[in-house]
C-alpha cells in the first residue's frame, strides 16, 4: 500500500509540473520580450518572445509527458 501512495504522489507531481510548464514559459517570454522593448524602444518583442515561450512550453510539456509515459 505504502508503494502505491508513492507512486500516486509522485505521478501527481509529474502532471502537475507539465501542467505548470505551458503557463510559466509564456510569463517569463511575455516578460522577457517586455524588458527587451524597454530597452530597445521597440513594440514587437514582446509578441516574438511569447511565441518562442508558448513553444518552448509545448517542448517542455511533451518532453515531461513523454517520460511519464515512457517509464
Amino acid at each position: 500500500m505504502k508503494n502505491r501512495n508513492s507512486n500516486i504522489w509522485a505521478l501527481w507531481g509529474r502532471y502537475s509540473t507539465a501542467a505548470l510548464l505551458l503557463p510559466s514559459a509564456m510569463f517569463v517570454g511575455y516578460l522577457l520580450g517586455y524588458f527587451l522593448d524597454k530597452l530597445f524602444e521597440t513594440t514587437w518583442l514582446k509578441v516574438v518572445c511569447l511565441f518562442l515561450g508558448i513553444i518552448a512550453g509545448f517542448i517542455e510539456m511533451l518532453r515531461e509527458l513523454s517520460k511519464t509515459n515512457g517509464r
